[in-house]
């Protein structure tokens, strides 16, 4: 094979509509926009969802309950993801951030129970699972809420 004789498979360059190029070209005089009418000017059209004066189907839909503004948002950590310490470490949420282990704080870590602890660990989080705690504090770890 050269480079010379590499080619397309059919159909997958199709030429494009040149419109506006004079009667011979068969896509002059009104550019395929038809006569008159609201699409045939520029700038004309209507808009997303727009259904020609119907009430719209995102205004027939009934709507249901609300988003609270207030809501809380916390990262997510697991008691297996805490291996990765050493013996004796005080894991804050800092420390899990630097570590890789969450991108980000938001309004809080959750330590969640799923999984082995193997280490002796200090852990300090915004809140701790029933599960959690009882999985660090019996590899004889401690356990602070912030």
């Amino acid at each position: 094979m050269k480079l010379e004789n590499i080619k397309s498979p059919l159909g997958a360059n199709k030429k494009i509509k040149r419109v506006g190029r004079g009667t011979g070209s068969g896509h002059g005089k009104t550019s395929t926009r038809g006569h008159k009418g609201q699409k045939s000017r520029s700038g004309g059209g209507v808009r997303p969802g727009f259904e020609g004066g119907q009430m719209p189907l995102q205004r027939r839909l009934p709507k249901r309950g609300f988003t609270n503004i207030f809501k809380k948002e916390y990262s997510i950590l697991n008691v297996k993801d805490l291996n990765s310490f050493a013996d004796g470490t005080e894991v804050t949420p800092d420390l899990l951030q630097e570590a890789g282990l969450i991108k980000s704080i938001r309004d809080g870590v959750k330590i969640l129970g799923d999984g082995n602890l193997e280490r002796n660990l200090s852990v300090k989080a915004h809140k701790i699972s029933k599960q959690a705690e009882e999985k660090i504090k019996a590899r004889g770890g401690r356990v602070e809420v912030i």
